[in-house]
Order: C-alpha cells, then sequence, then structure tokens
C-alpha cells in the first residue's frame, strides 16, 4: 500500500511540474533580460522560409507580420524567451 501512495504522489508531482512548464511556454511573461533577440526570431522564421516584413512588442510578446512559406499573410505571437508561437491568424 505504501508503494502506490508513493507512486501516485509522483505522478501528481510530474504532472503539476509538467503544467507549470507548458504554462511558462504559452505565456510572454519572462523578464526583458530573458529574452531573445528580435533577429533570433527572424533567423529562425526565414530558416522556415517566411518573409519577414516587421517583428514587434506586443502586450510582452514578439508579434511578427510575414508571409509564411506557403504565400500566406501571418500575423503570429510568439513567446520572447523561446521563440515559441502562441498564436496566429492568416488571411485566406
Amino acid at each position: 500500500m505504501k508503494h502506490v501512495m508513493l507512486a501516485s504522489a509522483a505522478i501528481a508531482f510530474l504532472a503539476l511540474f509538467s503544467t507549470s512548464a507548458n504554462a511558462e511556454e504559452n505565456r510572454c511573461n519572462a523578464p526583458m533580460a530573458e529574452w531573445q533577440p528580435r533577429e533570433a526570431l527572424q533567423q529562425k522564421l526565414e530558416a522556415e522560409g517566411w518573409k519577414v516584413k516587421r517583428i514587434k512588442v506586443e502586450d510582452g510578446c514578439y508579434e511578427a507580420y510575414a508571409i509564411d512559406n506557403g504565400g500566406k499573410r501571418i500575423e503570429a505571437y510568439f513567446n520572447p524567451k523561446l521563440l515559441k508561437m502562441l498564436q496566429d491568424k492568416t488571411d485566406d
């Protein structure tokens, strides 16, 4: 019984840790000292075939205006620390 309780506690801890890590990735709340430069985001997007028009800061996120590799205009928000896309809008 003790092993079952210990295993349950370990699983609960891991679930809590992974949830908080995902929450960090999906928000723009990193201190500016931890942000990667805009140029790093531009290089990342260009390597994916995007034509970057502009990158600006909006509500603590990077907001990129570009043409994606499929030729669609896109407005996308990125976590400035991880350069992970959080949300995008495309023109169809």
